[in-house]
């Protein structure tokens, strides 16, 4: 594995409890990794860590295999790209961006080419000459962006850098990012509490809780096969129902799945509301009554309410949900199944 990043053992605590502990973590030339967490979780500490903006309490930090751990921000071999803009309003685009290339003392003729460069990739070739102000919200991180591409960084971090921007301009930040950093091959860690970004645009996620690693694997791996109660809760809708294991199988009522993780006991059964089945009331499953039929665009939500276990969510084809209304009795069953020790 070519390893352009390498975390080892890093520890930050604040006074007040939060921060990380013994995060270790390795991304290789030219992946996207995504931090992903709820607020509080660490992952903008382990950001600002390999930035400098933080010193940490111990580990390393290894970027091309030497140990930056020394070096101010300035002297890294990284670039931020903030949640704010950070763009000087007093500076054209042109200005903002040549402003690091000057302190590196590079030519002008040389910089020049570059800001053309950075501003074609963005698509934003033409405003060189306006400021900050004329610029739409997505206009401006694009210029933050294309500050950071200009410092050509070894890594170059982003800290939820789409979350000030409305919905649809945040996807279309998305597929440019993911392109830029195709057509560049530049390594990135990005921070987001956002499951949906964290799915679509990573090599791999690095799923954060209480300061801790939960799960790395690639967001197929990540939304599949979630390894603890916490990732499945966190990515992803899903349905929590308690079971209990009998006979080497676990059941809920008279359904019985399969135990890959040998549990024993009370477990905690969760389904994603896609391998919820329902069926006519003479079929198996649990009893259940719909209560909603939501139609969310090219798919339908059914809420169905079953006694004892609550309400279960399924997401049905929108043509297949015609013939079902409010109050009416169905049978549900899964079609797949994941387990986790009683929470």
């Amino acid at each position: 594995m070519n390893t352009q990043l390498s975390i080892q053992n890093l520890t930050k605590r604040y006074k007040t409890g939060d921060g990380v502990t013994d995060i270790s973590l390795e991304v290789r030339k030219g992946e996207l990794v995504t931090l992903l967490g709820p607020s509080g979780c660490g992952k903008t500490t382990v950001l600002r860590s390999i930035g400098g903006f933080l010193e940490p309490d111990s580990g390393d930090i290894l970027i091309e295999g030497r140990s930056v751990l020394k070096a101010p921000p300035e002297k890294r071999p990284t670039s931020m790209v903030f949640q704010g803009y950070n763009l000087w309003p007093h500076m054209s685009v042109y200005e903002n961006l040549a402003f690091g290339l000057k302190i590196r003392k590079k030519k002008k003729a040389e910089i020049d080419q570059a800001v053309a460069e950075v501003l074609q990739l963005v698509r934003l070739s033409g405003a060189e000459r306006k400021f900050p102000s004329e610029l739409s919200g997505g206009q401006q991180q694009r210029i933050a962006v294309a500050r950071s591409l200009l410092l050509k960084p070894a890594v170059m971090l982003l800290d939820e850098p789409f979350s000030a921007l409305d919905a649809k301009l945040r996807h279309e930040m998305r597929e440019e990012l993911r392109e830029i950093q195709a057509n560049t091959g530049l390594t990135m860690v990005f921070v987001t509490h956002d499951q949906e970004e964290a799915l679509s645009i990573s090599d791999r996620i690095v799923v954060m809780n209480q300061g801790h690693i939960e799960q790395v694997a690639s967001p197929q791996e990540i939304y599949d096969e979630p390894k603890t109660h916490f990732a499945a809760q966190f990515i992803g809708k899903m349905n929590f129902l308690k079971g209990v294991v009998a006979e080497g199988r676990v059941t809920i009522d008279q359904l019985a799945f399969p135990n890959p993780k040998k549990l024993s006991g009370s477990v905690s059964l969760a389904i994603r509301p896609e391998d919820v089945v329902l069926q006519e009331e003479e079929g198996g499953g649990l009893q259940g009554t719909i209560k909603h039929v939501m139609v969310l665009g090219h798919y339908a939500e059914v809420s169905v309410d079953v006694p004892e276990h609550g309400t279960i969510r399924s997401f049905q084809p929108r043509d297949q949900v015609k013939d079902l209304w409010p109050g009416q009795q169905v049978k549900v069953s899964f079609a797949k199944t994941l387990a986790y020790p009683a929470v």
